[in-house]
This record gives C-alpha cells, sequence and structure tokens, in this order.
C-alpha cells in the first residue's frame, strides 16, 4: 500500500459531493511512476508497489505550494536524469515563485525566484536554459520577463501600460477577521490612491466564493459584463472589499452572511469606513448571495445582483439551457451546496431563499436578469423583481435582450458600466440620480442613447 498519508483530493471540500483529486501531472518513462499532487506537494508515486516519493518536500511546512510545469510538450514523459520545473503558489502572503528540481542531483527544489507577483505562462526556451514568463501584481500588468539559469538574474522586457501613471489606481492588502463563528478568514481590502486612514470612505463589498488567491492578480478597467470592476471603483475613491467565504452544508445563505458581515463590521471599527455607505455588489452566485444578505440585515444602502436565484424551489426545477443540464444537480451536489432534494428537506430550500423573506428588505436594489441567460433562468430575477414591487420596496430591474448570463456586447458592457457607476454614485457619494433611477426607462425609450444620461 501507499506511504502517502496526506489526502491526495480537495482539503477544503465545501460542496455536498466528493471532494475532486488535486490531480495527475504527468507520466515518466515505462509508465514506472506518475507525478501526483496533494495541497501542497508533488509526489513521485512508483508503479511497482504504489511508493510515494515527496519530491518537493518542504511544502506542507511552509504552506507553499508546488506544480509541476511541462516545460517539453513534444515529450510523452519523464525521464530519471530530467530537470523539473514548479511553480509555486505560498498560502500565506500569496506569492509566487519558481523553482526547479534536477532528480539526479538534487534532494530538495532549488528556489529560482520568488516574490509578491503574480507569475504565468512559463515556457523554456529550446537551446538554451532560458525561461519566458509574464509577471503582474494588482498595480502591474502583466510584462514579459525572462529568467536565465546559467546566470540566475531576471531581465524584464516589456512596460506595456505606462501610460496608466496618468490615473488614480490603488492598492490591495491582505485583510483578516474573525467571523461571527470565530473562525479566522481572509478577504482582499482594496484602497484608493492617497488613502488617508483619517478619512470616511464610501465602501462597495463584492464577492464570489474565495478570492484571496488572487491578491496579486492585475484588473483593467473594462467595461464589465456583470461583476464589478474593482479598480474602475477604486480609482473613483470607493474602497473595495472581497472576502473569501467558506461554506457550511445546507446554509449558503447564512454563510455568505456569516462572512459578508462580519468582515464588514470588522471593517467598519477601523475608521476609515462611512457605515451608512456600504453597497453590495455580486454576479450570479454573487447575486444570489447578495439577494439573501439583503433580507438578513439593514446595513447596506445599496445593492446590485446579477442574475440571481430568488426561489429555491423553482431554481433546482429548472434546465441550464446552455448545457441541457437539470439544475438539481447545483442544489444537491453542487455550489448551491444544500445537499438535499426538495421533498427531503424542503426547509432549507424555504431558509435559503430570499423571496421568503423579502418582507424584512431595507435596501435599495438594482437586479439584472437577462432574457437569454443559459444558466440561471431569467425567471428568478423577474421573481425577485416583481415580489420587491408588490411590497413596495425600491428596485430596478435591467433586462438586456438576447444577452447571455455574462454580457458579450461591448456596447451592453459600457450601458451595465455607467448604470452601476451612477446607481452606486447616488446611494454612496449622494450624486443626483439619473433618469431612470427617478422613473424607469419607458418601452419606447429603450435603448435609446443617452437616456440614462439625463439628469
Amino acid at each position: 500500500g501507499s506511504n502517502i498519508k496526506t489526502p491526495l483530493y480537495d482539503e477544503q471540500n465545501d460542496w455536498p459531493d466528493d471532494p475532486k483529486p488535486y490531480g495527475v501531472e504527468k507520466w515518466f518513462e515505462n509508465d514506472s511512476a506518475v507525478l501526483i499532487n496533494d495541497r501542497y506537494d508533488v509526489w513521485k508515486v512508483l508503479i511497482a508497489n504504489g511508493k510515494g516519493i515527496n519530491l518537493t518536500l518542504n511544502g506542507r511546512r511552509k504552506k507553499w505550494q508546488y506544480r509541476f510545469i511541462d516545460m517539453d510538450f513534444s515529450k510523452q514523459f519523464i525521464s530519471n536524469k530530467d530537470t523539473l520545473l514548479f511553480k509555486i503558489f505560498d498560502e500565506n502572503n500569496k506569492s509566487n515563485g519558481l523553482a526547479l528540481l534536477d532528480l539526479v542531483s538534487d534532494t530538495v527544489p532549488k528556489l529560482l525566484l520568488k516574490g509578491n507577483v503574480y507569475i504565468n505562462a512559463v515556457q523554456r526556451s529550446y537551446y538554451n536554459n532560458v525561461l519566458l514568463f509574464t509577471q503582474e501584481k494588482y498595480s502591474n500588468s502583466p510584462d514579459l520577463y525572462t529568467f536565465s539559469l546559467l546566470a540566475p538574474e531576471e531581465v524584464r522586457l516589456s512596460r506595456i501600460n505606462s501610460q496608466q501613471k496618468n490615473y488614480l489606481w490603488g492598492s490591495v492588502e491582505l485583510y483578516s477577521w474573525r467571523t461571527f463563528d470565530n473562525k479566522k478568514v481572509e478577504g482582499l481590502l482594496y484602497k484608493p490612491e492617497h488613502f488617508d486612514p483619517t478619512k470616511k470612505y464610501p465602501m462597495i463589498v463584492h464577492y464570489y466564493e474565495r478570492n484571496s488567491q488572487n491578491f496579486n492578480l492585475y484588473i483593467p478597467p473594462t467595461p464589465s459584463p456583470g461583476r464589478l470592476n474593482i479598480s474602475f471603483f477604486v480609482s473613483r475613491g470607493y474602497v473595495v472589499f472581497v472576502p473569501d467565504i467558506w461554506y457550511i452544508i445546507g446554509h449558503p445563505g447564512k454563510s455568505a452572511y456569516n462572512h459578508v458581515v462580519s468582515g464588514t463590521r470588522s471593517l467598519i471599527k477601523k475608521g476609515f469606513i462611512d457605515s451608512s455607505r456600504i453597497g453590495l455588489q455580486g454576479q450570479s452566485w454573487g447575486g444570489y448571495q447578495t439577494s439573501y444578505i439583503i433580507t438578513q440585515t439593514n446595513l447596506f444602502a445599496a445593492a446590485w445582483a446579477g442574475a440571481p436565484v430568488a426561489n429555491m424551489f423553482s431554481g433546482y426545477g429548472g434546465i441550464r439551457w446552455e448545457s441541457g443540464i437539470s439544475r438539481q444537480l447545483l442544489y444537491e451536489k453542487n455550489q448551491s451546496r444544500i445537499g438535499a432534494t426538495i421533498w427531503s428537506k424542503p426547509n432549507l430550500y424555504y431558509e435559503n431563499s430570499p423571496l421568503f423573506h423579502l418582507q424584512k428588505v431595507t435596501t435599495p436594489l438594482t437586479i439584472m436578469a437577462n432574457d437569454a441567460d443559459g444558466a440561471v433562468l431569467w425567471y428568478e430575477g423577474l421573481q425577485l423583481f416583481t415580489a420587491l414591487r408588490r411590497l413596495n420596496k425600491k428596485v430596478w430591474l435591467l433586462n438586456y435582450n438576447s444577452e447571455e448570463h455574462n454580457l458579450t456586447a461591448r456596447k451592453n458592457k459600457k450601458d451595465l458600466q455607467v448604470r452601476q457607476q451612477q446607481f452606486f454614485d447616488w446611494l454612496l457619494k449622494d450624486t443626483k440620480p439619473p433618469l431612470w433611477l427617478e422613473k424607469g426607462v419607458p418601452y419606447n425609450m429603450k435603448g435609446q442613447k443617452g437616456y440614462y444620461l439625463n439628469n
């Protein structure tokens, strides 16, 4: 039997299903062994006896995740004389690195470089020992770098985005706090340029599931397909908070509330957030969580939900038209995390459906629900909208005709970006609301350029 005592499957799985494996990488010659990942390390598993040799050794102790990078796709297998290249992700501070392991002479991988950056698209030159890769962080868009293995040094080849210095940008930091049930969790906190901790800032909380691993990703200020464009809002003077969310099976709504609201309240205590000017924004699963959270608290002054599920009973019975798959899978085994059918645990479907708790909502909400959405039926957004209207709540509905779950047409993305800015600026910065927020858009004015810009 194998001597590997660490799980080779997702240790942090919070879906009501079997955890996924960390993955098999590549076989050795003559099928003598294979590379298999655990959460941190890479094992060479001998086929003859199932014994595992930990090639990276220190990953778990350091909380460094090693992953094999295949440098030669023309070779179908690894030779026992090869040198292996690994990418490192440091769970502690989300930094990246590269390391080499000579299978003949090394007992532990040799660190080539490591830094507070995100490394991607690594390639190796064919004739000599030079690596080519992109490197980025939140404040720097991806540029090309080389690294010579013979004279270990890193050389920057490109500066593709020098115009960014003419614009207000911002910074990102890792932020940790304790949830209401006293678990230590992390998130990302984006602050505007020239941030002054003695001032009070409006804040938008944006989430999906877990994003802290994206600490060093560059976010270009592009029109949004549905989610919040963080760089755009940070450059306009907002703090943006992106909390990680960990789920308890059967209670995805409460789990979202636990992480989002505890993190928000923790930040309010820091003194630089205006507690009367905090917004929520989520798309898809994030849109569902937004809709749920505003039924549980009046902390937020504005909320935006893209493609949300309002009613888990009707959501359960739908079809994902893109794939043709029944949505029952999502609830019983997948992201929606109920872990049961509507007949065995109807109480959980009731608890987690925003629709049945909307009478408690005080937060103004904008919903995007598109009529060609192949993932979440747009009737879910309509249920949410009509119910809130019936209850005399402040609510707006955007439907981009023939558009998908995430917007594809650039003109629609630009339209959404403008409306999102106007909505949050109105409720979190006291700007004058445009006509569409005050009066809606008459059917014969839909798509008329500029209608929403009129004040």
